[in-house]
């Protein structure tokens, strides 16, 4: 009798310091998780696999050693008159391939929607001594490669060429026509002129999210449009000819926002 108490004595004394062990190790197992996420980790984001980038942009471009007229100088746009040139807004949508977090390559296009214009252009009658307006539009379709030497975590800085197509459309308004049915004609003709647009961009841009990044583009492009000599052949038949020829300057600012689409 009394050796089974011992027994028995023997036994609980056992199985307590087997529990004191098991809720010692239970302890240290549900403290180690909450040390682990006490410690700093590096934050993954999509730029650290490659994305596209579909960007929209708005802005200005100004000519500044090409005026619609003498008359007409400076431009318009919702700054005002910019130089002694043409300036007008612009947009634009870019669609880039960032295969790296250092280097982009995509293609765009950048557009005048609202070309400036003068209205009572003195030389604009071509042959015909007609009273008229004119007004003149710019379309640029290439690709670009940009290089981004400066990164935070929020913030961007980044440097790049351009290159491709420039298309430059003149159109020119009878303003004393009469008015008559369409088919029989209309009071207004475009001339147009294709050439060569190189040049060198920069921007800075602000990383809203993961997603979404807002920023602004400056860019200074060279054109090289074919001689006056060779847009003979472009004119109308009153004589109303292309009014950029040769070598001729233009500077873009844009604001920018872009949509970045994980691969």
């Amino acid at each position: 009798m009394a050796l089974a108490s011992l027994r028995s004595c023997g036994g609980r004394a056992v199985l307590a310091r087997v529990a004191m062990i098991a809720s010692v190790g239970m302890g240290v197992a549900a403290g180690a998780p909450a040390y682990a996420d006490d410690l700093p980790h590096e934050h993954v984001t999509l730029l650290d696999r490659s994305h596209t980038v579909a960007e929209a942009e708005a802005g200005i471009i100004a000519l500044p050693t090409a005026p619609i007229s003498p008359a007409s100088r400076g431009g318009s746009t919702p700054l005002g008159a910019v130089g002694n040139g043409d300036a007008t807004i612009q947009t634009g949508i870019h669609i880039l391939y960032r295969a790296t977090r250092d280097w982009a390559i995509g293609a765009g296009a950048i557009f005048a929607p609202r070309p400036t214009s003068d209205p009572n252009c003195a030389k604009c009658g071509g042959a015909s001594g007609l009273a008229r307006s004119h007004s003149r539009s710019y379309l640029f379709l290439g690709g670009e490669g940009r290089y981004y030497p400066f990164r935070t975590r929020w913030v961007e800085g980044w440097v790049g060429v351009t290159g491709g197509t420039i298309v430059v459309a003149d159109r020119f308004t009878t303003t004393s026509a009469p008015m008559v049915p369409s088919l029989l004609g209309t009071n207004q003709v475009t001339v147009s002129s294709t050439g060569f647009a190189v040049g060198g961009q920069a921007g800075v841009d602000y990383l809203i999210s993961d997603s979404f990044v807002v920023g602004l583009a400056l860019r200074a492009d060279w054109w090289l449009l074919p001689d006056e000599s060779r847009l003979v052949s472009s004119c109308d038949a009153i004589n109303d000819c292309p009014t950029l020829h040769g070598s001729v300057a233009a500077f873009e600012l844009g604001v920018t926002m872009g949509y970045r689409i994980p691969l």
